[in-house]
């Protein structure tokens, strides 16, 4: 394969996969080549721990293609196949099996691992990870006969696979550092929302808890041992304690990596023919000022349409507002913006936070809205966005009457 023209594509997940959407897209009539290492051809991942687990989503539907697309767009998807390294010079990538495979243009979509847990005991059979559909299907059947669940960690995964083993039947009990789950993504007023939402559903909360080690039997977990020395039993163990990028290949390539590859607000990384989308990008961010590295869904969407462009010579930026959603029990709820932990004044609340119904907003540079999230609310989170990108300092007594319209406080 001549690289003149080739496009390559490391990483067949929905990044990867939206890239080689795109550059179809814009008229890029050439090779693409999207190579993965797993053996299902690119998925979406939010189903893994919401409708697919639950069981309310069949299989098909968690693609982000049909199987005969890429075949109809004259896409090379190569999966079942590891990239083991970087010729920048050569403009190259060498195979597991041994081949090379040429680029004029390389993005990587590498996303992301589960961090692992390194007490006594993580390697027993019931200690799963959730990040692959593999892992899903994984967990979903340990489900169907697990009488107690233990979850070790209150993020995002560790709650909605909380909410998951509710519904399946399960007692169980959620492990978490912290005072609050969610306490660096919400800070302590909105996490106390969904304190109180899994303690209604029966979830046994600990917090402040340090793991000592997973026991088992006959090579199967059993429970978790705390460092107070307490014990809680549980037929399945889930592991959600956050991820870590897949640099790998970006560092030993020589590429600039921090907490991601470093790359710019076109996507393009310390290699002009090199770059990133997805969990494993750490993209500057015009509006914000600053490069940030955000693990949802809606960069891994958005971000491949600017990889794209800037990789066939266009002018573009990407400068979404970063956005994610969830769903738990009866809450959904979606967030925009983009606020670091204790980088805010104070939360304000429009609506019914008892009800589980209402918007809160974070504030902070001088009454400017960096962050909005809507719970059990619907059709304003464009309004949200909009006040986010507007920079304007608020009228927080407008900002909290629910019959004062969002989009008025946006201006023009």
């Amino acid at each position: 394969m001549t690289t003149d023209q080739s496009y390559l594509i490391v990483g067949a997940s929905m990044a990867g996969a939206k890239t080689a959407e795109a550059l179809r897209a814009e008229g890029f009539a050439g090779p693409v080549t999207l190579i993965g290492e797993e053996h299902d051809r690119p998925y979406e991942r939010p189903p893994l721990s919401k409708d697919y687990l639950l069981g309310k989503a069949e299989r098909e539907k968690i693609y982000v293609h049909p199987a005969q697309w890429y075949a109809e767009h004259d896409i090379d998807l190569q999966l079942g196949t590891s990239v083991t390294g970087i010729d920048r010079a050569a403009h190259q990538v060498s195979l597991a099996d041994g081949r090379q495979v040429g680029y004029a243009k390389l993005l990587l979509a590498t996303g992301s691992s589960p961090r692992r847990l390194s007490v006594p005991g993580a390697d027993l059979d019931g200690v799963l990870y959730l990040r692959s559909v593999a892992d899903s299907d994984a967990i979903r059947t340990a489900f169907q006969s697990a009488g107690t669940v233990a979850v070790i960690g209150a993020g995002w995964i560790g709650l909605e696979t909380a909410a998951a083993a509710r519904a399946a039947g399960a007692e169980v009990t959620v492990l978490e550092m912290a005072e609050l789950p969610l306490l660096r993504v919400l800070g302590p007023q909105v996490a106390q929302v969904f304190a109180d939402l899994h303690r209604e559903h029966g979830v046994d909360l600990r917090f402040g808890i340090q793991v000592a080690e997973i026991t088992g039997s006959g090579g199967k977990a059993d429970g978790v041992r705390l460092a107070d020395g307490n014990h809680v039993t549980a037929d399945v163990v889930i592991v959600g304690v956050g991820i870590t990028p897949n640099i790998q290949l970006a560092e030993a390539a020589g590429l600039d990596v921090s907490n991601g590859v470093q790359v710019d607000a076109q996507l393009r990384s310390s290699d002009p023919d090199i770059y990133a989308a997805g969990d494993v990008a750490n993209a500057f961010h015009p509006l914000l000022g600053k490069h940030i590295r955000v693990e949802h869904w809606a960069n891994a969407r958005y971000q491949p349409r600017v990889a794209a462009k800037t990789m066939l010579g266009q002018d573009a930026v990407y400068d979404r507002i970063p956005y994610f959603f969830t769903d738990q029990y009866d809450l959904g709820m979606e967030y925009a913006g983009y606020v670091e932990p204790d980088g805010y004044d104070e939360v304000v609340f429009r609506g019914d936070v008892g009800r589980r119904e209402f918007i809160a907003f974070w504030l902070g540079d001088g009454g400017r809205v960096l962050a909005g999230m809507n719970v059990n609310i619907w059709d304003v989170n464009d309004d949200i966005q909009a006040l986010v990108r507007s920079k304007r300092v608020v009228d927080t007594v407008a900002l909290r009457d629910p019959a004062a319209p969002l989009a008025s406080l946006a201006g023009d």
